[in-house]
């Protein structure tokens, strides 16, 4: 008996230290946790600063391209990642002032200012991360290990594109160019944190933005 109790001692630090490892690795963020009507009200209140991100972004990155980028401070890019032709280049926590950053902005034809003016406009907007394209994917604030976006769309989402979301566990309807989404981290939960209220309101409304 000895034995077993020292063994599943053993197991159980290890499980500890490997959670431990994951969220000092995988985690970004302040640890703050939100919930799916902080994701609305923000939206409601940031509505211009969040479409002005929106309408910034894809007006800078060059037709055939797409840039992902998130922000941590003033100084430092936790996320860099650009495509270009299905090639693939994803860097992670880059100093703003370095070698890789500008190699990154002369694939993209930007300068340093367009950086200075993305991060302005997020703060403005009161978010942390935006993808180019259709839908443009602009991300609120991570949540503990995951993070809440808002996929924008030009205009209303195709019946096709409806029925995928409809059955995608990380993805609500919000309204019907604006669709809510939950990333998942490397620990914790993966599915949009969703009430049995919000399961009866999933028919998305009609706006213009």
């Amino acid at each position: 008996m000895k034995y077993i109790f020292i063994a599943v001692g053993i197991f159980f630090l290890l499980l500890v230290g490997y959670m431990f490892f994951a969220v000092s690795a995988f985690s970004f963020g302040d640890g703050k946790f939100y919930t799916k009507q902080d994701l609305i009200n923000h939206y409601k209140t940031k509505t211009r600063e969040i479409q002005e991100v929106k309408r910034y972004i894809n007006t800078i990155v060059p037709s055939g391209k797409e840039v992902d980028i998130e922000f941590e401070g003033d100084d430092k890019l936790a996320i860099f990642h650009v495509e270009e032709n299905g090639a693939y280049d994803s860097n992670w926590d880059l100093k703003f002032n370095s070698a890789k950053v500008d190699t990154l902005l002369q694939k993209l034809n930007w300068t340093k200012e367009n950086i200075r003016v993305l991060k302005r406009k997020l703060d403005e907007a009161g978010c942390i991360s935006v993808k180019n394209g259709e839908p443009c994917n602009i991300g609120f604030q991570r949540s503990g290990m995951g993070e809440f976006f808002y996929n924008l769309f030009d205009g209303p989402v195709s019946d096709s594109l409806r029925n995928q979301y409809e059955h995608s566990c990380t993805h609500v309807f919000y309204t019907d160019r604006i669709i809510l989404e939950y990333g998942g981290g490397a620990i914790g939960p993966q599915c949009f944190p969703v009430d049995t209220v919000d399961q009866k309101q999933r028919q998305p409304t009609t706006s213009n933005f």
